[in-house]
């Protein structure tokens, strides 16, 4: 593909967070952009005002410009557009291609169970189809207020190649005629999501396939319009665990709850990339390398599975691939005040290794700089039975600093005996960070305290 060729779109109807499952077709389409240097467009499809909410248009571009993915050409609003839209209403009107539809919801529910009942797929019955110009001005005259259908030619095959799902084939008796414009003269989906492609020069649509069936209504308008026709692709689905669509019951579902959960933009991609696409590409990427490794041949039919595991995962490479500049600031938060630089960097070595999240350190924070220590019961166990002694010895052995090998020969203690009962005492839990720079990021005098707090006999 020549790069002057690809042009891909993302197109959201701003009337709720950016999903997950949203957040994925966006990278996808970025990506294909990116693979063949081509353009990456963002377009607000905005024309139901009802559900439309400024708030929501203002997030999902701060949602997506946070994942990276940025567009190259300023955002289209399909609600300025309704000029575009109504000079290919007049054209399709012109060459006879739409009708006048008067049937009202109640006619059109009535009609479609009763094709249901039969057996027959629901379509719509073509009631308006052939109706005469007195009949039309009869209904107007009685203030009813038509739609606009298209004429779905009769009698052809369609046949078309999905980027995805590879060859497709339908009957246009099948697909029945479609609404193009609403009663209240606003372009409906199918139209104006098709004409905008056409004019925005899109060569490719990667979208869900929930959008599967939509795509022969597409392909007929915009023939019909002499305009060209994007090649189409419908990504899989993204379910939970348990194999049901991602919903609030498998916990965040949206870009926002995951950043205030504290995970990564580039974690999230990681994860969102290998959703119904393979790469035999397994380690940490950036978006580049992923553009890189893009290919429409990887993306697979088969629904793909968000895994808060995995995404854990990525964002514990993440994690692991800062700088200890870059964790300085992205546990500046957590940090006590007026830490000195050497005890912040002992700190992050401590922990780093044991973070997913940056909440994740609170404890360890807390731990290492705080005054009171709260003891899960196996540790206070194991403090206690190693005797005031042991903890006595080890105090001794604590100077400016507290040295492992010091301890350990003041002690004369070696193995689980030594490691166990010392991690106790000073973290009050028997997990965690190793021990050694541990020490080194803990005040001296507060390892001493909390040593000599065991160095007296227990009840």
């Amino acid at each position: 593909m020549a790069s002057s060729f690809v042009v891909t779109r993302f197109a959201p109807s701003p009337s709720g967070e950016l999903h997950l499952g949203n957040a994925r077709t966006a990278l996808f389409n970025f990506l294909l952009a990116r693979a063949h240097r081509g353009r990456f467009l963002l377009r607000i499809e905005d024309t139901d005002s009802e559900r439309t909410q400024e708030r929501f248009v203002e997030a999902l571009c701060a949602d997506l410009s946070w994942l990276g993915l940025h567009w190259d050409e300023a955002p289209v609003r399909q609600s300025q557009r309704a000029d575009v839209y109504a000079r290919y209403f007049q054209q399709l009107e012109r060459a006879q291609r739409v009708y006048a539809c008067f049937c009202t919801p109640l006619e059109l529910d009535l009609s479609r169970r009763s094709q249901l009942a039969s057996g027959r797929p629901p379509r719509y019955a073509g009631t308006c189809r052939e109706l005469s110009a007195a009949e039309i001005l009869v209904r107007q005259a009685r203030g009813l207020r038509p739609s606009l259908r298209f004429r779905v030619p009769l009698g052809q095959r369609l046949e078309y190649q999905d980027l995805v799902h590879g060859p497709q084939s339908f009957l246009s008796d099948d697909i029945g005629d479609f609404i193009v414009r609403r009663e209240d003269g606003t372009a409906a989906f199918f139209f104006s999501n098709a004409i905008d492609d056409a004019l925005m020069h899109v060569s490719h649509v990667l979208r869900g396939e929930d959008h599967l069936s939509n795509t022969p209504r597409q392909r007929l308008l915009l023939e019909a319009l002499g305009l060209p026709v994007p090649l189409y692709g419908h990504v899989s689905l993204l379910v939970g665990a348990d194999g049901t669509p991602l919903s609030k019951r498998h916990g965040a579902t949206s870009v926002r709850e995951l950043r205030q959960e504290g995970y990564a933009a580039s974690a999230i991609d990681n994860h969102l990339y290998r959703l119904g696409h393979s790469t035999s590409l397994n380690q940490f990427l950036t978006l580049e390398q992923m553009a890189q490794g893009f290919e429409l041949a990887h993306l697979q039919r088969a629904p793909a599975q968000f895994d808060s595991t995995q995404l854990r995962h990525w964002q514990r490479e993440w994690v692991h691939a800062l700088t200890p500049g870059q964790a300085r600031e992205w546990l500046a938060p957590l940090l006590p005040a007026g830490l000195d630089q050497s005890r912040t960097l002992a700190f992050i070595t401590a922990v780093l290794p044991n973070v997913v999240l940056a909440e994740d350190a609170r404890l360890w924070q807390q731990i290492i700089f705080g005054d009171g220590l709260s003891f899960e019961e196996p540790a206070l166990r194991a403090a206690q039975e190693a005797g005031p002694e042991f903890f006595s010895a080890a105090a001794g052995a604590v100077r400016e600093s507290a040295d492992l090998a010091a301890l350990r020969g003041a002690t004369g203690r070696k193995g689980a005996a030594f490691f166990m009962p010392l991690r106790a005492a000073l973290t009050g839990r028997l997990h965690g960070p190793e021990l050694a720079p541990l020490l080194a990021a803990m005040p001296a005098e507060r390892v001493r305290e909390r040593l000599l707090q065991f160095a007296r006999v227990h009840p």
